[in-house]
């Protein structure tokens, strides 16, 4: 079961590309500036995953306009992410989470297997979004069991003006 809104954000530290090669992201280090759009997905170069990241891409300045900075969370290595991003022009800050131990920390990690998809999944991140405030308190908590299931981008929207 995901974390619930109210609990302390899990902290971690992440490793994503940054322009002078891999740099490590914790969570922590984010706090204080505005809300953090955390948002993990299963795997890398994948249809829906594609769609979301990009679909987010094409809407970053809006989430900088609610305050909210937004990182992208999968289990696969931070090379594949980069090339993901560089083949999709996607502009969101992916984190690799390659030991899944953060998926598993949110309680967004698949168990096993799942047989409407005929896939192992054990340890991949459900499509999950969770919003952290400044103070690293979960202000908004989602998770999907279906990962074709898009979050709910309105109510995350609506909730990150609520808290401006």
């Amino acid at each position: 079961m995901a974390i619930s809104v109210g609990t302390n954000a899990p902290d971690f530290e992440l490793t994503t590309i940054g322009a002078d090669g891999p740099e490590t992201v914790r969570l922590m280090n984010l706090l204080g500036d505005g809300n953090i759009l955390l948002l993990f997905v299963p795997m890398a170069f994948t249809g829906g995953c594609t769609k979301e990241f990009c679909s987010v891409t094409s809407e970053l300045s809006e989430y900088a306009d609610l305050n909210a900075k937004v990182y992208g969370i999968s289990g696969d290595n931070p090379f594949a992410q980069q090339n993901w991003k560089e083949k999709e022009g996607i502009e969101v800050t992916l984190l690799s989470d390659y030991e899944h131990e953060v998926a598993k920390a949110y309680g967004v990690a698949y168990k096993s297997f799942l047989p409407e998809k005929n896939l192992h999944m054990g340890g991949v991140p459900k499509r999950s979004a969770f919003i952290i405030d400044s103070a690293g308190i979960v202000q908004y908590s989602e998770s999907n069991d279906n990962p074709g299931e898009m979050p709910n981008f309105e109510a995350i929207k609506a909730r990150l003006k609520e808290l401006g």
